[in-house]
């Protein structure tokens, strides 16, 4: 079947483009090479979006605007590797409130979100206190008609489905709900495909990466040449109805939590025709398609 008309209707793809190159004119045209006309946003010249200054936010507007290239989401740093839950809470409810503002201009209402490292604290506190954070964050947020996405990723939820059901059920706000990242599995130690079927009614927003394991690291590769069962992933998600965005976060180049690399145009659009491929090769056993 045709790439074109294989996408399952309401399903959208879109990129973080960052992962492209660091500057916004070379995340549009990576997307662009794709044919496609959508990204997701955490950086832009290395600073996060929330922290970009108001001319350097208004120029990047402009761009976007003028290139015709919708946002789907903000990548932030609420709850991240970077910020245990001891640390300032006041800090993420900063960005929450640019966030909501800058969000509002860009014409998204969907922001990435984790669940805190552990700051030294033993499991039941460490849980007490993401929870208590994020449902305060989920009550300002539906404030501000947003969405938090929670990522499995860093944090006391992040590679434990349990506790991700145990967040958006317990907390039960409508503006929170979870992002599944197909290839985090194989990073943190866990098969993508169980924790995929345990929450997919929850998942709002999907990363795309795929991962093999080897000598005693993790090398990111292309969506459908590593071990994270990412074709046996769409399938799950196109057979629950699931339609919103597939989201391309390749790793080959960039690491942003090592801080590492500064994005890769050409191995983007290449993870980019890889995710087109599995997706048109998937709609043959779901009968997916428009």
């Amino acid at each position: 079947m045709p790439f074109a008309e294989a996408v399952p209707a309401g399903v959208r793809l879109a990129g973080i483009g960052d992962e492209a190159a660091p500057d916004l004119t070379g995340q549009i045209g990576a997307v662009a090479d794709l044919g496609w006309n959508r990204l997701e946003l955490r950086t832009i010249g290395g600073t996060p979006i929330a922290d970009l200054d108001e001319d350097a936010f208004r120029q990047a507007v402009e761009r976007l605007e003028a290139a015709g290239t919708s946002v789907v989401g903000v990548a932030s740093k609420i709850g991240d590797w970077s910020r245990p839950v001891t640390g300032d809470f006041a800090a993420d409810v900063r960005e929450l409130e640019v966030l909501a503002r800058r969000c509002a201009v860009l014409g998204t209402r969907l922001v990435r979100v984790m669940s805190y490292p552990r700051g030294g604290l033993d499991e039941p506190e460490w849980g007490r206190r993401a929870r208590e954070r994020l449902r305060e964050l989920a009550r300002r947020a539906e404030d501000h008609g947003l969405v938090l996405a929670h990522e499995n990723c860093a944090g006391w939820a992040g590679d434990r489905a349990d506790r991700m059901l145990d967040l958006v059920t317990g907390i039960g706000s409508p503006a929170l709900r979870l992002l599944f990242d197909i290839g985090n599995g194989i990073a943190h130690g866990y098969p993508p495909l169980p924790m995929l079927r345990a929450i997919v009614s929850h998942v709002v927003h999907v990363h795309v990466k795929d991962a093999r394991t080897g000598a005693g690291e993790v090398v990111f590769v292309p969506p459908g040449e590593g071990e994270a069962q990412v074709a046996e992933c769409l399938e799950v998600l196109f057979r629950s109805g699931y339609g919103g965005v597939l989201s391309i976060e390749p790793h080959v180049r960039v690491q942003p939590h090592l801080g590492s690399g500064t994005g890769d145009r050409e191995a983007f659009v290449a993870c980019g025709r890889a995710l087109e491929r599995l997706i048109a090769r998937t709609a043959l056993t779901t009968g997916g398609g428009r």
